[in-house]
């Protein structure tokens, strides 16, 4: 069976193989958007600062690789991964106002790696190397905002990166196809999701046990 010009993986005759992906995508979907209603509540707070770099950098990428993901033939998965794209870019817009204004020159290297990274990214034929590349540029403008958390913990919304990580796992239970080109980046921002959450979480319990 074929959706749109790419081969989903779903059998016509197995519905239930259609339904297990059609839910995951749609739980991945929800979460995708209600991971960012607390972010976007301590954005207008005043307590969480978000780091442009890292939004714009998320938000370019995951675009780019909700097409490449798309013409592997992910299937469903990409929903999830489209919604997160335009939120992304929607903080960014939220962050020249509201955002950190802690820039350091790492941030500054980091932003510009990202985009010679993306650039070649763009030019790349190889599915694989595209997706690998992407990967490793997603990381990349992840950087400043792990090194924000680590030193402000109180910047970041620990359930946002939480629920964005459990999207993720979501996701992947979506994918058509487990090959290295749709399971790679879904893999890794799921990781650093978790991470950010989990160091959020552990500095604002640390920074409650000092003020105690």
């Amino acid at each position: 069976m074929r959706f749109g010009c790419v081969k989903t993986g779903f059998d016509s005759r197995r519905p239930d193989t259609m339904d297990y992906h059609a839910a995951s995508a749609a739980i991945a979907s929800l979460l995708s958007i209600a991971c960012f209603i607390p972010y976007l509540r301590d954005i207008f707070r005043g307590t969480t600062k978000p780091h442009p770099y890292t939004w714009i950098v998320w938000a370019l990428l995951q675009a780019i690789v909700v097409g490449a993901m798309w013409r592997a033939g992910a299937g469903l998965a990409v929903a999830p991964m489209a919604i997160g794209a335009a939120l992304c870019l929607f903080i960014f817009v939220l962050s020249l106002r509201y955002g950190t204004k802690n820039i350091t020159a790492f941030d500054a290297v980091c932003l510009g790696g990202a985009f010679v990274a993306g650039a070649a990214y763009v030019v790349f034929a190889n599915p694989l190397a595209s997706v690998v590349l992407a990967t490793g540029t997603d990381a990349l403008g992840f950087l400043p905002t792990l090194r924000k958390v680590i030193a402000e913990p109180v910047t970041e919304t620990a359930s946002t990166h939480l629920m964005s990580g459990t999207a993720n796992g979501f996701a992947i239970g979506a994918l058509a196809r487990f090959t290295a080109v749709t399971l790679l980046y879904l893999s890794v921002i799921m990781v650093l999701d978790f991470l950010c959450g989990f160091l959020a979480l552990r500095g604002r319990g640390a920074g409650r046990s000092r003020s105690a």
